[in-house]
């Protein structure tokens, strides 16, 4: 192959031939090659992995899988490919065998991901790995590494490398910065994805096409860059993001969710071989949680998400950094043991104050957790002034949206309890300086 576009799955890509549809009405281009690595054991696993997880008990048509997202990712590699290929900078640095790792990354990218992921990392238990980490297992060894040397000619461990974040070279650094950054073929296609199957519009309201038009290299040639012509479609996609995280992914009843299933999961971790679990499809994990519960607290957590009847806590009370800056401040990106311990310790005030029992796993505190998200910083090239500037330093929308306030103002701290404690907890008149005594006794 001389230059990127003789990639087989880039001229099946233009020709139309070898397709598979997906939604919304895209065609994705399944090579012979790329046939093998989906049709293995561990990448059809993701085809019984929601995309979205427990997003699905507050928006239900939001079921979609891990198999489908990263065939989605797969096709936008091959869309940031046939345009960079235009790209002499580019060119020059990435050989199409580079190009060919980096589709092979994009579509195994997820590999990794068991049920209920990233709520169960978000609490960094020991003995649980990253997803990331966890998708070497798979990589390194069985069906695909054996199709990624034979079909390929790629070493496993070479992917391995590209999706660690740990790039050695010029072709690697500028590869990974289109696996994972501000604007990454990840995030253009969950956003899409995501927002069509929950049944809202917020992740789809930017212009993609004209987005992926712009792509360059930055000032430095290492990473990705946009040109002027793609600043407001980078604009509406900060946009898009943050109002996905606020509706969906942020959801009141979403973290509620989130929160009763993160305190099952801590007390059942010590129960659990977790290698084993994480293998595991959606439904196998959910028995094999229910079952290790048996009839203790945790029993009670997991029927309301998993149950014949969905009985989620309610939200008691919430706080984001303009309403009360400093109980968020003191609970905000707290160590997950320290909140479980906050909030035992509210249960106890809690049970004093209404003279009633209100049992340690009824109260959960949900905070935003100790890591951030990636912030949304990406050069844009001026061509006719030869010159390169950081997009929040001249767009008011994102210094805003992106740098200011996405932390701290999308994701709020939130008290929820048992519905059959939770409204004699809101009712409650000194509700604000019992959770403060709370995080003092905490320490």
């Amino acid at each position: 192959m001389d230059t990127l576009r003789d990639l087989p799955e880039i001229a099946a890509l233009r020709s139309g031939h070898g397709l598979v549809r997906i939604p919304p009405e895209l065609d994705v281009p399944l090579t012979d090659r790329v046939k093998q690595l989906i049709d293995s054991p561990e990448f059809r696993r993701l085809g019984q992995v929601s995309q979205l997880g427990l997003v699905g008990l507050v928006y239900p048509a939001a079921n979609h899988t891990r198999f489908e997202h990263s065939l989605g990712v797969y096709r936008m590699a091959l869309l940031f490919l046939d345009r960079l290929a235009d790209d002499p900078r580019f060119v020059a640095s990435v050989t199409p065998r580079d190009a060919e790792r980096f589709l092979v990354a994009a579509l195994l990218h997820d590999l990794g991901h068991w049920p209920f992921c990233h709520p169960i990392e978000d609490i960094s238990l020991p003995r649980v790995p990253s997803h990331e980490l966890f998708a070497n297992s798979f990589l390194l060894e069985g069906e695909i590494s054996d199709t990624l040397r034979d079909e390929w000619d790629i070493q496993p461990r070479e992917v391995v490398e590209l999706l660690s974040g740990k790039p050695k070279d010029r072709a690697s650094r500028i590869l990974q910065s289109l696996l994972s950054g501000p604007i990454d073929v990840d995030k253009l296609d969950y956003l899409m994805r995501d927002s069509l199957h929950a049944g809202v519009p917020y992740g789809r309201n930017f212009d993609q096409p004209r987005l992926i038009q712009s792509l360059c290299l930055n000032e430095s040639g290492d990473g990705l860059a946009i040109t002027d012509k793609g600043k407001t479609a980078a604009e509406m996609m900060v946009f898009a993001r943050y109002v996905m995280f606020s509706e969906v992914y942020w959801h009141h009843a979403v973290r509620s969710a989130t929160a009763m299933l993160q305190r099952a999961f801590v007390m059942l971790h010590p129960l659990l071989d977790t290698d084993t679990v994480f293998r595991m499809t959606e439904r196998p994990l959910i028995d094999a949680l229910v079952n290790a519960a048996g009839d203790g607290p945790a029993r009670e957590l997991l029927d309301g998400l998993f149950g014949p009847v969905r009985r989620l806590y309610k939200r008691v009370t919430q706080y984001s950094l303009f309403q009360e800056p400093q109980l968020y401040q003191r609970l905000a990106r707290k160590p997950y043991p320290w909140l479980i311990h906050c909030a035992e310790n509210f249960a106890g005030l809690a049970s004093t104050a209404l003279s009633r029992i209100v049992a340690p796993h009824e109260v959960l505190f949900d905070a935003p957790p100790v890591k951030l998200e990636v912030e949304f910083q990406i050069d844009v090239h001026f061509p006719k002034e030869h010159c390169f500037r950081r997009l929040g330093d001249i767009s008011p929308v994102v210094k805003t949206l992106a740098r200011e306030q996405f932390d701290d103002y999308v994701k709020r701290v939130r008290v929820f309890a048992h519905p059959r404690v939770a409204d004699d907890l809101q009712s409650l008149p000194r509700l604000p300086e019992l959770i403060a005594e709370a995080a003092e006794l905490t320490g």
